[in-house]
């Protein structure tokens, strides 16, 4: 078992560099405003940021993990471990695998997020990262539809990935 969690853990760390590889290869269409296809957020800070201003964070129902944060898109958002405070530790190789979910203005609460827990904090690049009850929200590189969760439980970069619940705290599956 314990052999293949980590054959499982390696290949997790794969998929984050295919994924920004080919992510960089791909255009965007600007003038889709509702597109239920789903695209993994660049490797760049600038690039998650949403268009339009504020960041939206809402709430979706997963089966195995319950109520876990998510993006307008329904992009699942992660917590790292490792970030002390607001303070985002994620910078290089690792924002490329976690990108960082950036806002140029001020975060929006979906209908069951609080908004009394949503801000924002500086990263070291410039850019406004969105924050949940005091943590840096992230997305991971290897989710490749809205609702994914395969960054859940991960170890990397020093530390463990968690999506969030509403109530700002990570949520551990036994993972």
């Amino acid at each position: 078992m314990t052999r293949t969690r980590n054959i499982l853990r390696c290949s997790a760390l794969l998929v984050p560099v295919v994924a920004v590889t080919i992510a960089g290869c791909g255009g965007s269409d600007d003038n889709s405003s509702n597109n239920n296809s789903y695209a993994p957020p660049a490797a760049s800070a600038s690039a998650s940021t949403q268009r339009g201003g504020g960041a939206t964070v809402d709430v979706q129902s997963t089966g195995e993990l319950g109520k876990i944060l998510v993006d307008s898109k329904g992009r699942t958002l992660y917590l790292f471990e490792k970030d002390t405070g607001t303070k985002s530790t994620c910078a290089g190789a690792c924002a490329a695998a976690w990108p960082p979910f950036t806002t140029s203005g001020k975060p929006k609460a979906g209908a069951a997020a609080n908004a009394s827990m949503l801000g924002t904090t500086m990263r070291s690049d410039g850019t406004r990262e969105v924050t949940y009850n005091g943590h840096p929200l992230y997305y991971y590189a290897g989710d490749q539809a809205a609702g994914d969760t395969n960054g859940q439980g991960l170890d990397q970069f020093g530390a463990e990935w968690y999506v969030v619940s509403p109530a700002g705290h990570n949520v551990e599956d036994g993972s």
